[in-house]
């Protein structure tokens, strides 16, 4: 299992969800960065259980312990560590899943592959490894922001709602039918200069779209007019150069997301990213077992109806540690 991302700036994150931790290190970030450690405190707030009546009632502090790489308030440039208890696990309410593969998880995958599991809240495959991601991401975030770079994600649409005002609603019905809701997330990168990223295989809407999709359920991604360009003309999609009063190269639009070539070209970086309805439903659902027989299977435990209010801070970390990664590899 691969369980570390990036090439010069390289997390690796290990624990289970009902382990006694979930965490990470962090390679390769530059020595002499001032750390705010309120401004991580932050973002793992925003990804933190139970914060919200929108989302599952578990509750975790998700206070995080640095072990080390840092030294009275900077990197060292030495690996950074850091652990993140679980504190409020209830293991007894997937004892049924010992034995039984719910749909659409990554129970039999699991199994099929190591030929053992965690069942115990999903394990490795559970979306509570993404805390990790969210530290390494907010230490990441705070070199960029060094380099004048900002990230910034937001909803673009839950379910069938396009519009702040139907979001909850969207969320709430879904719960009411013991069922759940998909959406997308749209993330906007400013101050990226121009340069990022590597021609052919190093692409860096490549990069981009690896971090994303590697983010528990999501299912799609896109950058720049994305597939919504198939349907205009050329003529329609061309980012004219010109320069600028201070004698900038820049693009008179940024039909491209700011990615030409597989490299940046100095506008906003913009994507979206699409996140599937949870796969846990509240409700009696058909399965098997481990020995193939036919079951009827109950959830029980406490589960999130839509990833997407928690999922935001997740792209935000992936988008900072892929960036971070590929200035570091330009060398700017």
């Amino acid at each position: 299992m691969s369980n570390t991302f990036g090439t010069l700036l390289r997390f690796t994150g290990f624990g289970e969800s009902h382990g006694p931790a979930v965490g990470g290190v962090l390679d390769g970030m530059p020595a002499g960065i001032d750390i705010d450690f309120e401004a991580v405190r932050v973002m793992m707030r925003r990804r933190r259980p139970g914060a919200s009546p929108l989302t599952t009632a578990r509750k975790e502090s998700d206070e995080v312990k640095f072990l080390s790489g840092i030294y009275k308030g900077k990197t060292l440039g030495t690996p950074i560590a850091f652990v993140i208890e679980n504190s409020d696990v209830r293991s007894a309410d997937y004892e049924q899943l010992s034995h039984a593969y719910r749909p659409n998880h990554a129970d039999y995958t699991y199994q099929a592959k190591y030929g053992i599991r965690d069942h115990r809240g999903g394990g490795r495959a559970s979306a509570r490894e993404t805390a990790g991601r969210v530290v390494a991401g907010a230490l990441a975030m705070q070199f960029l922001a060094s380099r004048g770079i900002s990230i910034k994600a937001e909803t673009e649409a839950i379910g069938k709602a396009a519009s702040p005002d139907g979001f909850d609603a969207e969320i709430l019905a879904a719960r009411a039918d013991a069922d759940s809701v998909g959406g997308v997330v749209r993330c906007v990168v400013s101050g990226c200069p121009a340069g990022l990223g590597e021609p052919v295989f190093g692409k860096l809407q490549v990069m981009l779209a690896s971090a994303m999709m590697s983010i528990n359920a999501a299912k799609g991604f896109e950058y720049g007019c994305g597939f919504d360009g198939t349907r205009r003309r050329g003529s329609e999609l061309l980012d004219t150069p010109y320069t600028d009063a201070e004698g900038h190269v820049r693009m008179a639009s940024n039909h491209s997301g700011g990615i030409q070539g597989g490299i940046s070209n100095g506008e906003d970086i913009y994507f979206r990213v699409a996140f599937k309805p949870v796969a846990t439903l509240m409700r009696a659902l058909d399965t098997i077992d481990d020995c193939g027989n036919s079951i009827k299977l109950e959830m029980h435990g406490r589960h999130d109806v839509c990833v997407v209010p928690r999922a935001l801070v997740v792209v935000e970390a992936m988008a900072a540690l892929t960036l971070a990664d590929a200035l570091m590899m330009s060398r700017k």
